[in-house]
């Protein structure tokens, strides 16, 4: 009985907030892309209509300060005049979830932008949806084939594993996640394109992603030129896409390119509102967002199904130590980090295996993968080292049988390492090729991980 009357009351205190009335209040201030208005009463994340010349534009309460609160515009603030009405959206329909996205291309807020009519679906995104228990969560037990040879064999991703991909510009990394969606044994790909270049959103659907990859894949696009309000909601609505398909059983792989660029995203509103900075002029709501963003996928409770998320992380000038690098390595499972060095020699995908670790791969693979996939980075770790004494000839031969099976065996792991952009490589056959590279000596197979 107790739970009947909660549930009556709860239902009662929703009818009175949508029904009530929807107060205007009057623009007083414009600065920047932060509007501020006074004499209406509006929640921090809800829309409001912000009257224009040319009709209405939307906004989003992002703070407040006294009686004032502060908007930023999800679309070009041209047309806004002064002391405009501002009338609070009681009934906002959130994205559409049904299966009918696949094989389409959306915004930020769910709607189309491939031209292919409306998305017509009986469930919406609720724009707050409480955390899993981590009780809950089921562990992590099975690896995910992404069809690059460098990845499952020597970074073996599982499934509902959180994977930073870390890279400067122009090194591959759309290209490396083209490969991925091409080559995964997951159910569903939801790509989030956030803060991209508009040529590259049409380049990366059309040319990498292409017509067989888009049939299992929905694409969330907010290039650079929109709003930061609607960056950060490009990233969170990829999300939600992906945890409705979590919630239908479905294996899901979730690549969002790029994290740093919604790290950004908040940082321009929350400077807006005045909130000071921090590190490197990252005001604290970033690094509290982060985590809240990257905890949302991995695997459901019984019954459900995985997100596996790879987030790349733009490294400013090639540091590792970059403040949202930094941040983005802590939270995540593991990272892969994408050489320039290798990319400029002609080398691809240019994954850098010394730097790069999956933290969950020895829960998903057997102990003889392991030992080969540990030996195959102290070669490949031991002739880099060494490479500037081997080139100009200064190391002798014999005096180091670790570099000297890394020197014979180097052309051959080069050639392992590398893949061709249109070549799909399953996890089965990425092991026997590691296996052939590197037989396991018999003793070695007794040996424990540590």
């Amino acid at each position: 009985m107790t739970a009947t009357l909660a549930k009556r009351l709860q239902q009662q205190q929703q009818f009175i907030r949508h029904s009530r009335p929807a107060v205007s209040g009057q623009l007083v201030r414009v600065v920047g892309l932060t509007l501020e208005a006074t004499g209406c009463s509006a929640g921090i994340g809800q829309s409001c209509a912000v009257e224009t010349a040319d009709g209405e534009l939307l906004a989003e309460v992002v703070g407040f300060a006294a009686d004032r609160i502060f908007l930023m515009p999800k679309d070009d603030i041209s047309g806004v005049v002064p002391g405009a009405r501002v009338t609070p959206v009681l009934h906002e329909q959130g994205v559409p979830l049904c299966m009918a996205l696949l094989g389409r291309v959306v915004d930020g807020a769910g709607k189309p932008l491939d031209g292919k009519g409306p998305i017509v679906a009986s469930t919406f995104a609720s724009p707050r949806k409480a955390p899993i228990n981590p009780l809950q969560r089921q562990p992590i037990r099975m690896p995910l084939d992404v069809g690059v040879r460098a990845i499952n064999a020597a970074l073996t991703v599982g499934k509902g594993q959180r994977m930073g991909l870390f890279a400067g510009s122009g090194v591959g990394k759309s290209v490396l996640l083209g490969m991925m969606t091409r080559g995964t044994s997951a159910d569903v790909i939801v790509v989030g394109l956030v803060g991209e270049r508009g040529r590259e959103v049409k380049e990366f659907i059309d040319d990498i992603l292409g017509e067989e990859g888009r049939q299992r894949a929905v694409v969330v696009a907010s290039p650079a030129d929109v709003s930061p309000v609607m960056r950060l909601k490009g990233c969170e609505t990829a999300v939600q896409i992906a945890e409705y398909f979590r919630d239908q059983g479905l294996d899901v792989l979730l690549l969002v390119d790029s994290i740093t660029r919604y790290a950004q995203a908040q940082r321009e509103i929350a400077l807006a509102v005045g909130e000071p900075p921090a590190t490197k002029g990252y005001p604290p709501s970033v690094f509290a967002k982060l985590p809240a963003l990257v905890e949302r996928a991995g695997n459901g409770a019984a019954g459900k199904g995985s997100i596996t998320g790879f987030y790349t992380v733009l490294s400013e000038g090639d540091d590792l130590q970059d403040p949202i690098a930094d941040a983005s390595r802590a939270i995540l499972d593991g990272h892969i980090v994408l050489s320039r060095q290798l990319a400029d020699s002609g080398h691809f995908p240019a994954i850098d295996i010394e730097q790069s670790i999956s933290r969950v791969m020895p829960a998903v693979t057997s102990m003889e993968h392991q030992l080969m996939a540990r030996q195959l980075k102290q070669l490949y770790a031991s002739y880099r080292q060494s490479k500037d004494l081997i080139a100009i000839g200064a190391y002798v031969k014999g005096s180091d049988p670790l570099l000297d099976k890394a020197v014979a065996l180097m052309p051959a792991i080069q050639r392992f390492l590398q893949q061709g952009m249109k070549d799909v490589v399953p996890y089965d056959e990425s092991l026997h090729a590691l296996t052939q590279l590197l037989p396991l000596p018999a003793q070695a197979q007794t040996q424990s991980p540590g």
